[in-house]
């Protein structure tokens, strides 16, 4: 789901904050203006244009008047063929370990063209993984930009995020923006970030009725938009501290309120939209914002979809939060905040979060990955899509690379045939250890031919046409499984 800019579960979670503080300071990473060839500074943060971290594309201006320097300029990633599946990566380098918010944002801008009028659709992929469909067409028919928003955690010491062409893809793929920011260890912590993504669906503070919360109001920078539903809007007397809150929200968020005027439930259709079956992650933030009533007057039951979410929270002006690591939605959703029996005040909410819980996709062995990035320097002009995992999603392996099936995955073949190749031959293929088969046939490469002693499975060798000198190593002649040379 894009967003604007301007077991049945596992667990469910209390969470009271503590009444310490911190400085704030704005959060660390990368901010990537997309397609721009200079730094810019907007609101006192350094934007980087993104030359540094890719290689492919084309760098694009808007004729869009009054935009701003994030979305005047897109990079664009040619559609060669219709039915192909390429993908093409930003490469970030990152602290290991680290838990990112990676935003991409995008604005159309009519940039491929008279004849496409409408955003193309197409995939964003995080490593290994597939992230989401991007399908801006509904915010750009409203001459909105649309953003996305996942959090992951760095697996190596670099990260890559991919605009990828797919079958439903008519025109060039494009993005205007990628931010990647490090959250704090305790955000979103209690996710197996090990195994699994979130991908963030919605995010709201309700009452709020103003642009989106932000930083510097959000330390981490989430965007926080505003929402109203008719019932209730409260403002609050009192503002928690949230430096010990349980994912650390903004304290703008508890500013206002969706209550009822009576001691009655109050039923909230969020998020404002159907959501596809999947688990999701749900985290939802109170706080008694009156200072007339007694302590521990306000209690409410919570249901979602008439399955209880948690019974008995008792609000105070210190505030809690409620969420569940993985709970199951499917189409429109419901939530029910009822005022318990011993209540004497009426069910109110602050703000709101879901996710979907996305299973990450895996790696390609990392003594493969090396070995081919190795390989892709050797060549002074590698295929564009060599960028990213080599061999996941499956659905876009590099061009000319075949890998295994299975858990343990591996690069089985390498194909590269009359690709024009320039370059020579890196000795690092010998370290494709599951290689069976090489065709590196009618290209331009020179230079000697490496040690492939070490390829124990390679069966097919093909190097013919191409520029290469000295001597064919001897060792070809006692590799026990090469039936063709």
């Amino acid at each position: 789901m894009p967003f604007p800019f301007l077991l049945f579960f596992s667990s469910i979670f209390l969470s009271f904050p503590s009444l310490s503080f911190s400085q704030q300071t704005p959060p660390k990473g990368y901010l990537i203006n997309c397609g721009a060839t200079r730094r810019s500074v907007i609101d006192g943060r350094v934007w980087l244009p993104d030359g540094n971290f890719i290689s492919a594309g084309t760098s694009k201006s808007l004729t869009v008047p009054g935009l701003v320097p994030t979305l005047s300029t897109v990079r664009s990633f040619p559609l060669e063929n219709k039915n192909l599946r390429r993908k093409f990566c930003y490469v970030v380098r990152v602290y290991r370990g680290a838990r990112y918010l990676i935003r991409t944002t995008y604005y159309y801008g009519g940039v491929n063209g008279l004849d496409f009028d409408s955003p193309p659709v197409f995939d964003q992929i995080v490593d290994g993984t597939f992230w989401s469909v991007v399908n801006t067409t509904e915010d750009y028919g409203k001459g909105l930009s649309s953003y996305y928003e996942g959090v992951f955690e760095a697996k190596g010491n670099t990260m890559s995020v991919c605009v990828a062409s797919n079958t439903y893809t008519v025109s060039d793929p494009f993005i205007s923006s990628l931010e990647m920011l490090i959250l704090g260890d305790s955000i979103y912590n209690t996710t197996k970030f090990d195994s699994h993504a979130l991908h963030l669906v919605a995010r709201h503070s309700f009452g709020h009725n103003g642009s989106i919360i932000r930083y510097p109001d959000d330390q981490f920078d989430r965007y926080w938009q505003p929402y109203e539903e008719n019932v209730s809007v409260t403002a609050s007397k009192k503002i928690p501290a949230v430096s010990g809150f349980w994912n650390i929200p903004p304290s703008k968020v508890f500013e206002t309120a969706l209550s009822t005027a009576q001691l009655e439930s109050m039923e909230l259709r969020w998020p404002p939209f159907s959501l596809p079956n999947s688990t999701y992650y749900i985290a939802l933030y109170f706080a008694d914002n009156s200072d007339s009533m007694s302590s521990n007057s306000r209690v409410i039951d919570m249901h979602i979809n008439d399955v209880r979410y948690y019974s008995n929270l008792v609000l105070s002006s210190e505030g809690a939060a409620v969420f569940a690591t993985r709970w199951p939605l499917g189409g429109l959703t419901k939530i029910t905040l009822s005022p318990a029996a011993n209540s004497n005040g009426s069910p109110l909410i602050n703000a709101g979060e879901i996710f979907d819980v996305l299973r990450l996709g895996g790696r390609t062995h990392t003594r493969d990955v090396i070995a081919l990035e190795e390989l892709k320097n050797s060549l002074r002009n590698p295929p564009l899509d060599w960028n990213g995992d080599p061999c996941l999603p499956r659905d876009y392996t590099w061009t000319g690379v075949k890998c295994s099936e299975g858990e343990r995955t591996r690069v089985i073949s390498l194909n590269l045939t009359g690709m024009g190749l320039l370059g020579s031959l890196s000795p690092s293929i010998a370290n494709l250890t599951a290689l069976n088969g090489i065709w590196l046939s009618n290209n331009s490469l020179s230079g000697v031919i490496p040690d492939l002693s070490s390829l124990k499975l390679l069966e097919i060798l093909h190097l013919q046409d191409n520029q290469l000198t000295g001597e064919i190593p001897s060792s070809l002649g006692e590799m026990k499984s090469l039936r063709e040379l």
